[in-house]
């Protein structure tokens, strides 16, 4: 699907099973795009996590190295991966710091999923090194400054 008025496609999970390697390579090579930012994922709250680890590890890590290997395939000129903060140690420094990975453990309750989005930044990396691709991984984190608005949360979360 197009967004309307301009060049940017999306599929939802509906269109296009990330999961299934076929399907991934078979839209890539039919939609040829230029630049991709892969967001999607299986997640979950505490509880899923807790409950599934080795479903959020492998349907997490088959998304992205099948979008991964897609890519290059296809000739894409751009990716972003989009992580989590979650693949930082659990007690990380903070401000939490590129270099701080992997270098403790992780949150038990959410190990799986973590796990699967370093391997994805770390394949990232991969195919960089391998094959020249610009393929980068980001970690959108949730940050508060001093124009947040805190009371708003409170009130709606709390």
């Amino acid at each position: 699907m197009r967004w309307q008025g301009t060049n940017a496609l999306t599929a939802d999970r509906h269109e296009l099973d990330l999961r299934d390697a076929a399907a991934v390579t078979q839209w890539f090579q039919a939609q040829r795009p230029g630049r991709v930012i892969h967001a999607a994922g299986k997640v979950g709250g505490i509880l899923a996590n807790s409950r599934e680890p080795a479903s959020f590890l492998h349907e997490n890590l088959t998304m992205g190295t099948n979008i991964l290997r897609a890519a290059w395939e296809s000739g894409v000129e751009k990716l972003l991966m989009l992580g989590s903060s979650c693949i930082y140690p659990r007690e990380c420094p903070q401000p939490i710091r590129e270099e701080y990975l992997n270098t403790g453990p992780l949150e038990p309750t959410n190990q799986g999923y973590a796990i699967a989005k370093i391997a994805c930044v770390m394949a990232c990396d991969a195919y960089r090194a391998q094959y020249g691709c610009s393929f980068i991984s980001a970690m959108p984190t949730n940050l508060y400054g001093p124009n947040d608005n805190f009371r708003f949360f409170a009130k709606r979360w709390g």
